[in-house]
């Protein structure tokens, strides 16, 4: 099904301001980087500055970092955040944009939108950690559509 036939059903596309109002509330979203076959999948806690950018951190373990490197060589990546609540009630964004690493010394914007962030206790434990790296993913284009809950 298209996103046009979808907006013919019932799911209606979501206003700018419905946007960061949604993407305020989430903390866990997808990252999708692009690779030489198909692209790369991370499931990664975020924050949101409210106005263009997510922000979000890679711990790293091990020598090498998949998603690490392939952030570092990509030109552009996507970020879906959604939220199924039941079949009939769900929320969906897809944004587009760039993702650069944030400097070590930079990290005030990254810990404020990180204020948000869901974050799983998985990883307090993990060892050997080398190390967690910063990162901002600059929302060029966003798109939302949603079905059921409050109206605009």
């Amino acid at each position: 099904m298209s996103t046009e036939e979808l907006l013919e059903s019932s799911a209606t596309t979501m206003g700018d301001d419905r946007i960061r109002e949604f993407l305020t509330e989430q903390g866990v979203g997808t990252l999708a980087l692009p690779d030489e076959v198909a692209p790369y999948l991370v499931p990664l806690s975020f924050g949101y500055d409210g106005e263009s950018a997510l922000y979000f951190t890679f711990l790293l373990f091990g020598a090498e970092s998949r998603k690490e490197t392939l952030s570092d060589r990509a030109s552009g990546a996507r970020f879906l955040v959604y939220d199924a609540r039941s079949p009939h009630e769900w929320r969906s964004v897809s944004l587009r944009g760039r993702i650069e690493p944030v400097e070590e010394g930079d990290w005030a914007d990254l810990r404020e939108a990180m204020e948000n962030a869901w974050h799983p206790d998985l990883f307090s434990s993990a060892e050997p950690m080398r190390g967690v790296r910063g990162y901002r993913f600059r929302i060029d284009e966003w798109t939302g559509i949603r079905q059921g809950g409050p109206s605009e």
